[in-house]
């Protein structure tokens, strides 16, 4: 009975971290729509979690943005009051960051204090601790490239923002779906062929930072054509295993496009010509109505001018996606 008390604690910490996680993903594309993330120029680690609280404490953090490249060329003239709205979504989600590292750190000092947790067990944790310190200093990284020269962060340190998380995310997911058994991974065929689609998804996820870090989706706002070609006009094919996919908008829209249909194509081939042979059905299901809502949102928020509330959903869409990945190798891994 002990140990099942002991479980549960383990398995409400788990649930907690990732739904707060989940919740702060969230919170961190509205910051990236609404153009917000620039908005604290300082990394304040604890005089931070106050907010301005005097007309003459939001002067000056208002003074300390207008120094910075994307007020002087993007926002010039904005009010103090257009300024604390964008303070606000990059406020809380700061103050989010630092929430969940309390939800995560503390309880898991408890836990090993107690000895609740196996040695395994326990490195494991304390790798996702690591990799959450090394995510806050990523997100000011991140935050740095745009205060010198540039209007906007680096695509780049986008990316690697975005996928740490959700690389912590699927840390903490994989945990919670085993937090009854141990996290042994049985590298059976069934595994390759799931590990290769989480990649896959991954990628896709670093790729729609690197569309959203260069404003890629502003570009060709159709679908299924590029201003009615497969391929845009400006698209030159032998660049295309160039460094223009990395870096040139048009080039990193095609390819968000093209791993999109790959990852439909991918999913389908490995199940109908080996996971329903073996009848595991049952947890495609959830994989293919993630596939299926993630399309339909990306091609809706393509198409309505990049609405910022279809592709905030579209991001968490890509949560759903791995989330119904790693529940399918979860049950293949178990079976």
């Amino acid at each position: 009975m002990l140990q099942i008390y002991q479980k549960k604690d383990i398995f409400l910490w788990l649930l907690s971290s990732g739904l707060i996680l989940i919740l702060l993903i969230w919170v961190g594309g509205l910051t990236r729509l609404t153009g917000s993330g620039l908005s604290i120029t300082e990394w304040q680690i604890f005089s931070g979690i106050l907010p301005p609280l005097s007309d003459l404490k939001w002067i000056e953090y208002f003074e300390l943005y207008k120094k910075i490249p994307e007020y002087q060329k993007i926002n010039y003239g904005m009010t103090l009051n257009e300024f604390k709205f964008i303070y606000w979504w990059e406020y809380i989600h700061r103050v989010l960051a630092r929430i969940l590292v309390l939800i995560y750190f503390v309880p898991l000092i408890c836990f090993l204090i107690k000895k609740k947790l196996t040695i395994n067990e326990s490195y494991y944790y304390l790798i996702i601790f690591i990799l959450f310190l090394f995510q806050g200093f990523m997100g000011w990284y991140m935050v740095k490239s745009g205060l010198v020269s540039e209007t906007d962060v680096s695509h780049y340190r986008l990316a690697a923002h975005l996928s740490l998380a959700i690389i912590i995310y699927s840390l903490i997911f994989w945990a919670l779906l085993n937090y009854k058994k141990k996290f042994k991974l049985n590298f059976t065929k069934p595994t390759f062929f799931i590990l290769c689609l989480i990649f896959l998804i991954l990628i896709q996820i670093i790729w729609g930072a690197f569309t959203s870090g260069l404003n890629a989706g502003l570009l060709y706002q159709t679908w299924p054509l590029m201003n009615e070609k497969f391929i845009a006009n400006d698209i030159i094919f032998k660049n295309l295993f160039s460094f223009e996919l990395l870096s040139n908008p048009s080039y990193v829209q095609l390819m968000h496009r093209w791993l999109a249909y790959f990852i439909i194509f991918y999913s389908i081939l490995i199940y109908f010509f080996y996971f329903r042979k073996i009848n595991y059905t049952k947890p495609f299901k959830l994989i293919f109505a993630a596939i299926f809502i993630q399309v339909f949102l990306g091609i809706f928020t393509l198409i309505s001018g990049l609405n910022i509330y279809l592709a905030s959903f579209h991001q968490i869409g890509s949560i759903f996606l791995i989330s119904s990945s790693i529940y399918t190798l979860f049950y293949v891994n178990n079976e």
